[in-house]
């Protein structure tokens, strides 16, 4: 057996490693070494997870079972398009993350480099577990990170944010393992195969219960996804964070996102019988509202930050949107409208961190204050980001936002997304508009005491500014993969077939 036949558990592996490896004390004492080790395997995961996607795209699904013990026994690792295109997304932002975190944000608490590796551990064991209870794992793993991670730095704020954001997440783990219980209860087994092989032969009176426990799923799901009315905690933990957990956070709603087309999509899909596509009902006025919330909320923003905070909760309902239209065109262009949302709005947070740190008092609030040493710099990005976030052309946010109305067949839907779509893209507009306007006119002299941007800061954000007008360049290439994820998601996979591509 080849080092090619583990590459599905090496994102989970490598940040693992290397997170026990910065604990001890010969590096832990030496924060020059952290970096450079940190950055070191961030790269190494974003080779893994390009090497990996393109072998799931010439070889198909690729499934790791631990031990070699087979499906629905053992613990199964599932590399299909969407989860390593999720995974790989993940690599990228943890490596532009920890080059910004590196120009000097990491020096301000402890153990940020050790909690940053296992934050993508649980993120990219998330994205590939093929299991109900192991997806619980993963998310207590990076969960237990992200608390600690949010306090990054202390003060106020950012201690009772983290407070509500704690609490919420207890109850969350908490209903998320009622829910498994229940669903164990009538299946007799949390694996994504074979729970979908067994729903649809399962008798009258157990479909309540399982019913129930999948509605339970989602809630749980929802909260993490900051979907309506479970969104509230998540603009001011995101406005409260250091500006690199933040962008790395972006990705966090995106895993909740995730296991709902995951969960929902597939084993509670069109081949579940009585309980096909149950989410469904619920989904579509939530997505909708979702959207219209985050808009306003949008407008209302007194900060860069809250104003992305409330971006990425447009754009959580806009993803549910496409899940909720149930068809390969609209996951497609969910998909691709999923990388670029959280590329951009990670961007952006990363932005406003440079914001703040040269505006002095004033921080990335929309009033007057000193103009900004690196004004010229930074409004540059900022104009690039806002065009990518409206979605205007050239950038993906155009092509994410056309392929999504593309994708939009019934006259009976499209008069409810449409108007609310192009409406969230004015509102943010608007806003950005006010905001660059407030950050970068209106000023009252230099400001020639702040601290400038680090050369890695620029780099970092560099990296993911770059990946916008990418997408669109190799728009083809992009939408084709976001197809194959979208086309395997909608197929699934039997128990039978799991084994067969597992030896």
């Amino acid at each position: 057996m080849s080092l090619f036949d583990h590459l599905v558990i090496f994102p989970v592996l490598i940040p693992f490693f290397v997170a026990v490896a910065l604990l001890f004390p010969s590096l832990n004492n030496s924060l020059a070494k952290q970096r450079v080790l940190t950055i070191a395997a961030n790269i190494l995961m974003v080779v893994v997870a390009f090497v990996l996607l393109l072998k799931v795209k010439d070889q198909g699904i690729q499934v790791y079972a631990l031990g070699d013990w087979s499906a629905p026994f053992g613990i199964v690792l599932m590399a299909d398009a969407f989860s390593v295109l999720m995974v790989c997304l993940s690599a990228i932002l943890g490596l532009a993350v920890t080059m910004y975190a590196s120009a000097g944000e990491d020096k301000n608490g402890a153990f940020f480099h050790p909690l940053i590796m296992f934050q993508l551990m649980g993120i990219n064991g998330a994205f590939l577990t093929g299991d109900a209870f192991n997806l619980f794992v993963f998310f207590e793993v990076l969960l237990i990170a992200s608390y600690s991670l949010m306090m990054h730095g202390g003060g106020k704020q950012r201690i009772q944010a983290n407070i509500h954001y704690v609490f919420l997440n207890l109850i969350g783990s908490a209903l998320f393992l009622f829910a498994l219980g229940t669903l164990y209860g009538t299946l007799g087994t949390l694996n994504f195969a074979d729970m979908a092989d067994k729903i649809p032969l399962l008798s009258r009176n157990e479909l309540l219960i399982t019913k129930s426990g999948a509605l339970l799923l989602l809630a749980v799901f929802g909260l993490k996804a900051a979907m309506l009315p479970l969104h509230f905690w998540l603009p001011k933990a995101y406005a409260s964070t250091s500006a690199p957990v933040a962008a790395l956070f972006a990705i966090m709603t995106k895993v909740g996102v995730y296991s709902i087309w995951r969960v929902h999509g597939v084993i509670f899909g069109d081949q579940a019988g009585e309980l096909a596509n149950i989410a469904l009902p619920w989904l579509w006025p939530i997505a909708l509202l979702t959207i219209a919330i985050g808009a306003i909320s949008v407008l209302a923003s007194q900060s860069l930050r809250v104003l992305c905070s409330n971006l990425v909760i447009v754009s959580v309902g806009t993803l549910l949107v496409t899940i909720s239209l149930n068809t390969v065109q609209a996951s497609t262009a969910g998909i691709y409208y999923l990388l670029h949302s959280t590329v951009a709005c990670a961007a952006m947070f990363l932005l406003a961190g440079l914001i703040q740190q040269q505006r002095g008092k004033a921080e990335d609030r929309f009033v007057t204050a000193r103009s900004m040493p690196q004004a010229s710099i930074l409004g540059f990005i900022f104009a690039l980001l806002a065009i990518g976030l409206i979605g205007m052309p050239p950038l993906s946010g155009f092509v994410g936002k056309a392929l999504i109305l593309q994708s939009v067949t019934k006259a009976s839907q499209a008069i409810w997304i449409w108007p609310l779509i192009l409406g969230a893209g004015l509102i943010t507009l608007i806003a950005l508009s006010r905001a660059g306007t407030s950050l970068f006119w209106r000023t009252t002299g230099e400001n020639t005491s702040a601290l400038k941007g680090h050369p890695m800061q620029y780099l970092a954000i560099g990296l993911l500014v770059a990946i916008l007008p990418l997408m669109v360049i190799f728009g083809g290439a992009v939408s084709n993969y976001a197809q194959l994820a979208a086309e395997q998601l909608n197929a699934g996979l039997s128990l039978q077939q799991l084994n067969e591509v597992a030896k």
